[in-house]
Parts: structure tokens; sequence; C-alpha cells
């Protein structure tokens, strides 16, 4: 349990750092921060094999990474388009990719990383390597086409993936329930015979117990599940969104009832952990941000020549 207090402690403290920067200049282009979701990623990638199985996502990525483990260092510099980043500048906010962590993207296109997600878990099935994908997307690309194509080609072919859909319960500023005729999302996969999993998305125990049971299932050739985990994002959509399609009593609210945080440090409490040892946690990983955001700061920026490099795969 500390280890998920300290992982989202860190989800939620980069991103703090990353609005700042953005707020600064420092930042370019679209930037979706993950603040209020970090139960998801840290229940879930928690439960995974590292090496083995693959994850891919939508733009909102940030917290994707490091939860896979990658260093906030590169990470961040990533974000304020430096050569130390882990896509050499080039990928920002919304395109970072890192083969040796599974990690397979961040994708600025809506939706387009599931039918990316069913490839990776043909992939595993065809190499015989027990892996399994997780594909992430959120409320709004549910909508998509190309999500439905995934899902029959994922079961016909029984193929090992997890649909995950992050319900934060807006795309953009458009509520499900303005949407999604079904807005209980789970059920998406009934008519292509996948079974769906409702899990409370800021509950970090809820979302590791829930994974563990699927991930049996697809393990051990049971084909694809679609999991959606109700969460909510307290920011909006990106930077430049000032989200007033809703009011600050609704995010107050979910703060102050739902916080994934501060849910698990009153369960760690309740356990015997000392507040103290929280607090010495959470300036520790302070310390790591301001760290990320220095390398960053003090990062060159690429060479003009590193425009024409990695535009085309010359060998397979």
């Amino acid at each position: 349990m500390l280890d998920f207090y300290e992982q989202m402690l860190l989800i939620r403290r980069f991103e703090e750092k990353a609005g700042q920067l953005y707020g600064l200049g420092l930042i370019g282009g679209f930037c979706h921060l993950y603040i209020g979701q970090e139960a998801v990623v840290t229940g879930l990638q928690s439960a995974i094999n590292p090496g083995k199985d693959s994850v891919i996502t939508g733009y909102r990525d940030h917290g994707h990474m490091l939860a896979c483990g990658i260093d906030p260092n590169i990470v961040m510099a990533e974000l304020t388009g430096r050569a130390s980043g882990i896509s050499k500048g080039k990928g920002g906010s919304m395109h970072m990719f890192s083969v040796e962590h599974g990690f397979y993207g961040g994708h600025g296109i809506v939706g387009a990383q599931v039918s990316l997600g069913t490839g990776l878990a043909f992939a595993h099935k065809y190499k015989e390597d027990g892996g399994v994908c997780l594909a992430y997307f959120g409320d709004g690309a549910s909508n998509q086409g190309q999500v439905y194509e995934s899902f029959n080609m994922a079961e016909l072919w029984q193929l090992p993936v997890i649909f995950v859909i992050e319900n934060n319960q807006y795309a953009m500023g458009t509520s499900v329930n303005r949407s999604s005729a079904e807005d209980q999302l789970y059920r998406r996969g009934e008519s292509f015979r996948i079974p769906g999993v409702q899990v409370d998305g800021m509950d970090v125990l809820a979302v590791r117990g829930a994974v563990e049971e699927v991930l049996k299932d697809v393990r051990s050739g049971g084909g694809p599940v679609l999991m959606e985990l109700k969460t909510y994002r307290y920011r909006g959509h990106s930077m430049s969104d000032p989200a007033k399609y809703r009011s600050r009593d609704e995010v107050q609210d979910v703060r102050e009832k739902s916080d994934p945080i501060e849910r698990l440090k009153a369960a760690l409490l309740k356990q015997g952990v000392a507040e103290e040892d929280l607090k010495a946690m959470d300036k520790k990983v302070r310390k790591t941000v301001m760290e990320a955001a220095d390398f960053a700061e003090e990062s060159p920026e690429p060479e003009l020549s590193e425009l024409y490099t990695d535009v085309l795969v010359e060998q397979y």
C-alpha cells in the first residue's frame, strides 16, 4: 500500500509541476494533466509484468509513463522539448514512447490507440510470449467506430487485451450522459461477447483487486475483457480549458469525498502508519519532481539536424 501511495503522489506532484512549467511557457503545445485519476494507472500497472506486457494510451499519458517506471527526468525533459527527453524532444506531451518499458504511446488521435493496442495483443498471441496489452482510452473515445472494430477482432481472435475505459466523466466539455446513449460503458462489449467490469477508479485497492482477477482470465486464454474505471479529472481537458461546463462545487465535492490519495492515506493511517512517515514520503517525492524540472530546464534543445532523424523506418 505504501508503494501505491508513493506512486500516486509522484504522479500528482509531477503533474502539478508540469502545470506550473506550462504556465511559465516552458512547455509548448497541448498538455493534458492526469490529476485526480492517479489510482487507475497505479492499480492497473502494479499488476502487470514489466518487460512482458504492453501499455498504450491516448494523449493524457504522463501518469502512464511514470507508472511504467520511466525516469521522471526524461519524461519532464520530453515535455519541455529537450534532446534528453524520452522521444528526443520530438514527442512532447502527447507522443512519448518507450519500447524498452513496453510503453507504445501517447497518441493524439482520439481512439486511434485502441486498434493499435489490439495489434499489440495480436503480436503477443502470435509470438506466444504470454504478454497482455492494456489499451487505455477515455469515455469520449468509447464512441469512436474503430473501437468497435477492435472489439470485434479481439473477440474473434481471442486476443490477450484488456480494454480500459478511463471514464473521467467528461469528453473535453461534454459529459458522458450527454454524449452516450449507454452511459454504463462497461457494457459496450456485450454485443461482441466481451465481458465487462465496472470499478471505482478512485480506489487504488479496488482497481488492483479487480485487475488481478481480469489478468488471470486473459492470461489463461479467455480473450479480451473490458474494464470501465470510473474516475474524475480535477483540471480542464487540457491546460487551455477553463472547464466552465462544470461548477467549482462539483470538483470540490469529488476532492473532499473521493480523492484517491486521501482515501489511501486514511487507510494507511488506520493501519498504524505514522503521519510523519507519509509527510516524509511526500517531501521525497517533491524533491524528485523538482530535480526532474531542473534536469529538464538545464538540458539542451535538440540540434537542428535532429529534424530529419527518425522520420522513416529504414529497416525492419
